[in-house]
């Protein structure tokens, strides 16, 4: 008979038991269920118990059970687990013991082979003393908040020289991984997911004799190569995505037959495509994606018969692709082509079985019409053919491609100009995203089915009014219809949108009448843009519902209204646009010092806009206070969402239109950093208020075209992030301060037309501004402009005491990168300038077409490559 359960081990249990409370949403584990809802005094021996195993021998408890048992609670050192001191096996996996610390007390359960901690919501520092339980085979403390105190990996490789599968997912290591490690010649599974690792990958850890799994995707700053591989290698899984490895693929790669999952993603890897990968006929995922890979796709891929996943996106691929290559592959689920130079062959050979794909990328290829062998697919989930050649009309058989699977559609940036057979409704039942921009579609709105979340369809040539059918899409996230020629009123019912909404664009389109009230309170509304369309009357009050809202843009319309400054108790708006509209008089002064306190780009230019500048919202405006430039993002929409199998994203990044250097221009991504005021071309009068010198994250001040008098303040030299700043059209008066040409990131300096005096001040960026930017200012004098001042010479430089940021970031030097562009321009306008300047003076400003005619070009050019890296 085998033993029972001692008492003191089963009173232990349930005191264990009864320091947490049973919540279902402590477990992610749909099947979930509380194993130790059963344990009681009564129940008798507890190595009966759910989850709970005893020695046959001893009747001591050696396994402890409770993954997924929806535990809520902190576990300490006091706990009665740790009587337990006979446990060989404990998992307590997927509970959520609510940011508590690892206790020591785990150094009293020093049996322990099998420890598994993971999902489990843990926090702080992984204590030395689990690394003393030199007994360990498996070690798991994954996707936690978890920190490995250095000489975090060297100490488990001395310590607990027995591992055999080391899983620290999402554990925060930030070192490098040790040669040592190399040394666990037991290990067969090595996962570091996610750990900000660095530094070279130890090659001799992929020749460990038993190593199985390795993974160390997600570690951005991980370098190293891909040894040469043996064939006694027994390597099933090689997940190396979204690191800095680089090299070749090695031609020994084909030695690894038993591989199942190989990632490469968004490395740095170059040369070709083995022709040798066709001998990993195990391989069920194989993703090469991002990387500099070149030449032509190895016909060996058809003997991958067991493959699911293909992905070759991104890559320098090219030449002619028999797509049979791929239909050969009848297991084949996902296939990924896109962003190569192939030209893909889409007929198949009538004597192919087709596979059923699920996931079909075929963007940015060079494909002119829909793939016929789409017409038997019954089984898509996600399709993109964008970015392609083809033309005429979507055919009537997609409507009948995957009616209840298909889930994500991209047609965007192709010719397509319209629908055959237009339904009422797309037929796809639980399509979530629908991408059609940048096509030449003709005629009515396409209504997508209520299961839209995303609907994109900007840049067509579609006419007529929103249907009100669009009104009962009350699922979705992001309604973009910018650049049509959409003509009528807005519709009232768009307020039924308001408990989903997150992007409402109709940007550039022929719309009319008066903006609705149509923002309910509660609404999730973060980005309206309503620009360059016909509206009138009065800005809706109803805007101040939207207490989540991030960018608004009414610019060039008829609005006729005064300063909204109600708006500024929205906590999170951050771009505010009325440009080229009819807003008029003084600029209320703020109810509070909230107002509009995340504001970083404000644009009241083109108005009627009188009385003094608003000193006193510059005194409020704190993000413009702030110079960081450490993590570099766009501003966008990013929300997740569940599609069939996986997790997924409905990301929308904002967009405006800006003058910028004197000249109107599109922002297709509007970085986070980015601060700028303009309020030119109003009325505003008065002296430049000497606040503006706490903006010091401010990268453009545009005050050009009003009636400002006084001087400039010298106190602008705070602003050491500027880049453009234009004063031009005013009635200024004094010197340009010397101060300024110590503004080193200073690009774009307009001063034209005022009453400024004295000589024009020299050196850093000052020497590469035209003679335009002085122009008409009769008492200034000295280079660029042709009159000379009365000393013969230009002042000097001032002594510098800006020492500017000691921490220089990485967006400094990109636009450092621009600055030195803009000055290599001018400098080649400026020699043409001076060979005519000795005709007329007057000729100063008609000069300054010519340059900025001539640079053109390249400061766009420049403009893009900073931002790009």
């Amino acid at each position: 008979m085998q033993p029972l359960c001692h008492d003191e081990e089963s009173f232990a249990l349930l005191k264990f038991k009864e320091s947490f409370t049973i919540n279902r949403s402590a477990s992610d584990d749909p099947s979930a269920y509380p194993k130790v809802s059963l344990w009681k005094p009564e129940s008798g021996d507890c190595c009966k118990w759910q989850g709970v195993q005893c020695n046959e021998d001893t009747g001591h408890v050696m396994s402890l059970n409770l993954r997924s048992s929806c535990l809520y609670g902190s576990i300490n050192s006091t706990s009665s687990l740790f009587q337990l001191v006979h446990l060989q096996i404990l998992n307590l996996a997927d509970n959520h013991f609510n940011f508590s610390q690892i206790p020591t007390g785990f150094r009293q359960l020093s049996k322990l082979t099998n420890l598994d901690l993971s999902d489990s919501v843990f926090s702080g520092k992984i204590p030395s003393e689990i690394l003393e339980l030199s007994n360990l085979i498996s070690l798991n403390l994954s996707w936690n908040y978890l920190e490995l105190q250095k000489p975090g990996l060297r100490n488990i490789a001395q310590n607990l020289t027995n591992l055999k599968e080391l899983d620290l997912r999402e554990v925060d290591i930030s070192s490098t991984v040790p040669n040592i490690l190399a040394n666990l010649s037991s290990l067969t599974s090595l996962r570091l997911r996610d750990c900000g690792l660095h530094g070279e990958f130890p090659m001799e850890i992929f020749h460990l004799p038993n190593l199985r799994f390795l993974n160390v995707l997600d570690n951005t700053y991980l370098t190293g190569s891909m040894p040469e591989f043996n064939r006694s290698s027994p390597l099933e899984s090689l997940l190396l995505a979204d690191t800095s490895f680089s090299g070749e693929i090695p031609n020994s790669i084909g030695n690894l037959k038993s591989l199942k999952y190989f990632t490469i993603t968004n490395c740095f890897f170059s040369g070709l495509v083995p022709y040798s990968i066709g001998n990993l006929t195990q391989l069920i995922l194989l993703e090469l994606a991002a990387n500099e890979l070149h030449g032509s796709i190895p016909q060996s891929i058809s003997r991958l018969v067991n493959l699911e996943d293909l992905n070759l996106f991104s890559n320098h691929l090219s030449g002619t692709v028999e797509f049979d290559l791929f239909l050969k592959l009848k297991n084949l689920k996902a296939l990924q082509l896109s962003y190569n130079n192939i030209s893909l062959l889409t007929n198949p050979s009538t004597n192919i079985t087709l596979p059923k794909f699920e996931f079909l990328t075929l963007a940015f290829l060079n494909l002119s019409e829909f793939p016929n062998f789409l017409r038997n697919q019954d089984e898509l989930g996600f399709l993109d053919l964008s970015g392609n050649k083809i033309q005429g009309q979507i055919p009537k058989w997609m409507w009948n491609l995957s009616k209840e699977t298909l889930w994500a559609l991209h047609l965007g940036f192709n010719f397509l100009t319209g629908f055959d057979q237009l339904p009422v409704f797309l037929p796809w039942t639980n399509l979530r995203i629908l991408e059609l921009s940048s096509n030449k579609l003709q005629g009515s709105l396409p209504i997508p089915p209520p299961s839209i979340l995303s609907y994109l369809v900007s840049n067509n040539t579609l006419t007529g009014e929103i249907p009100q059918l669009i009104c009962n899409l009350s699922s979705i996230l992001i309604l973009d219809l910018s650049r049509n020629y959409l003509s009528g009123l807005l519709p009232k019912c768009l307020s039924n949108l308001g408990d989903s909404l997150l992007v409402l664009n109709l940007n550039d389109n022929k719309f009319h009448g008066t903006i609705p009230q149509i923002f309910t309170k509660g609404n999730k509304l973060r980005m309206i843009d309503f620009s360059q369309n016909q509206l009138h009357g009065r800005l809706p009050r109803s805007l101040a519902n939207c207490t989540v809202l991030e960018v608004l843009n009414l610019g060039h319309n008829q609005m006729n209204d005064t300063f909204p400054f109600w708006l500024g108790i929205l906590p999170e708006l951050r771009v505010l646009i009325l440009r080229s509209n009819g807003i008029y008089g003084a600029i209320r002064s703020p109810n509070s010092s909230f107002d509009f306190s995340n504001i970083r780009i404000f644009d009241l230019s083109n108005n009627n806009i009188t009385d003094k500048l608003p000193s006193q919202y510059f005194q409020n405006w704190k993000a413009m206070r702030i110079i960081d430039a450490k993590d570099l993002k766009y501003m966008q929409v990013y929300e997740s969402f569940l599609s069939p199998g996986n997790e997924w994203a409905a990301y929308f990044p904002y967009s405006m239109t800006f003058t910028y250097k004197g000249a109107e221009r599109v922002f297709e991504r509007i970085l986070d950093v980015f601060t700028a005021i303009d309020l030119s071309s109003n009325r505003f009068e008065g002296e430049i208020p000497e606040v503006v010198r706490y903006l010091k994250g401010l990268q453009l001040l545009n005050l050009s075209n009003n009636f400002l008098t006084g001087p400039i303040p010298s106190s602008l030299v705070n602003l050491t992030e500027l880049e453009v700043l234009d004063f031009a059209k005013n009635k200024l008066s004094g010197v340009i301060p010397l101060q300024l040409v110590q503004l080193t990131f200073l690009s774009f300096f307009n001063v034209a037309h005022n009453h400024l005096t004295g000589p024009i001040p020299h050196g850093n960026q000052f020497d590469t501004f035209p003679n335009s930017s002085f122009c008409n200012n009769p008492e200034l004098c000295g280079s660029p402009l042709s009159k000379i001042c009365g000393n013969l010479e230009d002042s000097p430089p001032p002594p510098s005491t800006f020492e500017g940021n000691q921490n220089s970031s990485s967006f400094e030097f990109g636009w450092k990168v621009v600055v030195m562009g803009y000055g290599c321009g001018f400098i080649i306008g400026l020699v043409l300038g001076r060979i005519v300047f000795t005709k007329k003076d007057k000729m100063d400003c008609v000069l300054i077409q010519v340059e900025v005619d001539f640079t053109s070009v390249s400061e766009m050019r420049d403009e893009r490559t900073a931002l790009i890296e």
